[in-house]
C-alpha cells in the first residue's frame, strides 16, 4: 500500500523508516512513476527513510495535467523536499530523473539546503546534447521507443486501454528532456556525485556520462554496468550495493 507523506502530493514512502539515519529521495524516469522504486525501498528501508517522487498525470495523479517542462518540474519540486532536510538527503534519479535531480539540487542549494549526495543514473551529462523527437511520433512511435527501452512493464504494454491511458503522461516526459536545453559546463552542485551507466546504453555513452565530472565541485565516481538503458533493474543487486555505500558515507559525512 502506497503511503504518502501527510496531504503531500508528490511523495511516495512505501516502507516509511522515521527513524533512519539519512533520506534517499528517488526520481522516476521518463514515463515512470513512483512505485518504478518499490524495490529500492523494499532492499533499502533498513539504510534509509527512502521517498519516491510521484509527478504529476499518472497513478493516483492521473487527473492532474502533466508538466512537460523540466524547469518547471525542478520549481514545483524543490519546496516540496525542503522539509525533508531534518537530517542528510541523497538524491537518486534515473534517466530523465537524473537531469531532474540535478536541477532540483541546484534549487535547493541555492537555499541552503545541500544534498549529500547526487545518483545520476543512465543519463548523459547536463551539457552534453543530442537531437531527440520521440515526443513527436504518433503514438505507436512513442510504444515502439518503450518497448526498445525495456523500461515499461510487459502488462501495460499488452492491455491496450491501459497503454492509451499513460501514454500522454509518457509523451510529457519524452517533451520535457527532449526540449531540456543543455546547461553549460559551469552549472554545478556542490555536492558528490557518483554517474552509473549501462556498458550498451543507447541514450547515452559512457564518456557522456563520464562528462557528469563537470558539474560538481565535489568529488565524483563513475560506475559501468553490463547491460542497456535499464540496466539498474538487471543489475539490481549491484546497484543497490553501491547506492548503499553512498548512503552510509552520507551517515559518516554528516555526524564528522
Amino acid at each position: 500500500m502506497t503511503v504518502t507523506d501527510g496531504s503531500d502530493l508528490w511523495l511516495r514512502r512505501f516502507h516509511p523508516a522515521p527513524e533512519a539515519p539519512v533520506r534517499l529521495v528517488c526520481f522516476p524516469h521518463a514515463g515512470g512513476s513512483a512505485t518504478f522504486y518499490f524495490p529500492v525501498s523494499a532492499a533499502l528501508q533498513s539504510d534509509s527513510d527512502v521517498v519516491a517522487l510521484q509527478y504529476p498525470g499518472r497513478q493516483d495523479r492521473r487527473s492532474e495535467p502533466n508538466v512537460d517542462d523540466i524547469g518547471v518540474l525542478a520549481d514545483r519540486i524543490a519546496p516540496v523536499l525542503e522539509p525533508l532536510f531534518d537530517r542528510p538527503v541523497v538524491l537518486f534519479g534515473h534517466s530523465m530523473g537524473a537531469i531532474l535531480a540535478f536541477e532540483v539540487a541546484r534549487r535547493l542549494e541555492e537555499k541552503g539546503h545541500k544534498p549529500a549526495m547526487l545518483f545520476a543514473s543512465g543519463r548523459r551529462a547536463p551539457s552534453t546534447r543530442r537531437v531527440e523527437n520521440v515526443h513527436q511520433r504518433d503514438d505507436d512511435g512513442i510504444v515502439a521507443e518503450m518497448k526498445a527501452m525495456s523500461g515499461t512493464d510487459a502488462q501495460v504494454l499488452g492491455d491496450e486501454e491501459l497503454l492509451r491511458m499513460v501514454l500522454p503522461s509518457i509523451r510529457s516526459d519524452y517533451r520535457a528532456i527532449e526540449t531540456y536545453g543543455s546547461v553549460p559546463v559551469s552549472a554545478t552542485v556542490a555536492c558528490p556525485i557518483t554517474a552509473l551507466i549501462g556498458d550498451a546504453d543507447p541514450k547515452s555513452t559512457v564518456l557522456e556520462a563520464d562528462a557528469w565530472r563537470s558539474h560538481t565541485t565535489a568529488a565524483f565516481e563513475i560506475h559501468t554496468f553490463r547491460g542497456g538503458h535499464f540496466f539498474l533493474s538487471s543489475r539490481a543487486a549491484e546497484v543497490i550495493s553501491l547506492t548503499r555505500e553512498g548512503l552510509r558515507s552520507a551517515v559518516a559525512v554528516g555526524r564528522a
